[in-house]
């Protein structure tokens, strides 16, 4: 019998409520400053072009500031620059301070390309020089964006997606710290000199392999308050399981976590993870959940991780918006229902922007909870937060509550 400790279901829920920022009032004063808060608490936000509803960045910043507005974001990416968008385990928008520890990112990301088919296919014939072509006229010319690269129809993409080489290399000087994203036109990227976009963080120095790898897993681990060693890789994608593993080993002898068990609500028996060896501490520390309902976008890091959401909510789920509509249990854009520490729901909402209005699809209460006038209520005042936050002058319901 093993003589970790037990980190039950509701225990667990807390560290990652409050490492995911959902324990702060969300009706505090809200705008920029408030933002980048959220941002540097979560260590990125993810980026998703789906607007059925709004984009995912806007939902997870939303979830958490009810006068969170797309303005404030806008602020601190393209005039305070406080933010940057590159990529955990996908696109995602960064604190700036944390730039170095992207470094040897670029430096992997480099070398993957290099060796991938990506490189030898859709960079062209000679790929170095169309890098070269398309970094020297961004140098002279400017911020540009993908469309300012448009060939004629007599020289076609090369397939993959119909990129351009032109496209591919934008994305290639991307990934590899060599262009920054300086703007959106349509959400369509504006790509500048990474040193002309954010100057002081490029002359910033990259971590050792040492520091970048204690950084990536005490940094996520902070965030999940308790996490296998896969989960912390997962968090950044930033390290290799082995060398997340590793660090476990180390931060064990060293004294800075300890192993624990997790009690599991949807599967089976407790499993072994790491947790900071106050763990327990920090618990006792924590205030409740506030007691009102949220909803949560498919990407919010609570959710994410669908496995985790299963043990620790009891809430089997899944984003069903690449799954052919006649095969959908739910439907195409379905958002949990958090209320105080427990995901109670799912609904499926929609903006209709033509007729500014909130559109809700489907409600779907999970088993045992009670529709109450309470919870109704709740969920009412959640949806005129939502509402406000994306412009929606009014809210209709398609089926009935």
């Amino acid at each position: 019998m093993s003589s970790a400790p037990v980190v039950t279901a509701v225990e667990a829920r807390a560290l990652l409520l409050a490492g995911q920022g959902l324990l702060a009032n969300p009706a505090r004063r809200a705008g920029p400053r408030a933002v980048q808060r959220i941002v540097e608490q979560l260590g990125f936000v993810q980026v998703d072009s789906i607007q059925k509803l709004e984009r995912a960045h806007h939902l997870i910043i939303g979830a958490r500031l009810d006068g969170y507005r797309a303005q404030h974001l806008d602020e601190l990416l393209f005039r305070k620059r406080t933010l940057f968008e590159h990529w955990t385990h996908d696109a995602a928008l960064i604190p700036t301070s944390s730039f170095a520890n992207w470094k040897p990112r670029f430096i992997r990301s480099e070398e993957r390309f290099r060796r991938s088919r990506w490189f030898q296919h859709r960079l062209g014939g000679d790929a170095e020089r169309m890098i070269a072509l398309v970094h020297d006229r961004i140098t002279r010319e400017g911020p540009l964006r993908t469309s300012d690269f448009e060939r004629s129809a007599a020289q076609p993409a090369t397939g993959w997606w119909d990129w351009t080489p032109e496209k591919a290399a934008l994305e290639f000087l991307w990934h590899t710290g060599r262009l920054a994203i300086a703007g959106r036109d349509r959400f369509q990227k504006i790509y500048d000199l990474v040193e002309r976009v954010f100057p002081d963080a490029q002359g910033a120095i990259a971590p050792t392999s040492a520091l970048h790898l204690d950084w990536a897993c005490r940094a996520a681990l902070e965030r999940l308050g308790v996490a296998t060693a896969g989960e912390l890789t997962a968090y950044w994608a930033a390290v290799k399981p082995a060398d997340a593993q590793a660090w476990c080993r180390a931060a064990l002898i060293a004294g800075d976590i300890v192993e624990v068990l997790i009690d599991a609500l949807g599967e089976g028996k407790p499993r072994k993870a790491y947790a900071f060896v106050d763990w327990s501490k920090r618990v006792r520390k924590l205030t409740g959940a506030p007691e009102r309902m949220r909803l949560l976008a498919p990407f919010d890091p609570v959710v994410r991780d669908r496995k985790r959401a299963l043990r620790l909510f009891n809430f089997d789920y899944r984003f069903e918006a690449f799954v052919p509509a006649k095969q959908r249990k739910y439907g195409y854009y379905v958002c949990p229902l958090l209320e105080g520490d427990q995901l109670v729901g799912r609904i499926e909402p929609r903006h209709d922007r033509e007729r500014s209005t909130l559109v809700i699809e489907g409600l779907w209460w999970e088993r045992g909870i009670k529709r109450d006038a309470t919870r109704k209520r709740k969920l009412n005042d959640a949806l005129a937060v939502l509402a406000a936050q994306i412009g929606a002058a009014k809210i209709s319901w398609r089926r009935s509550k």
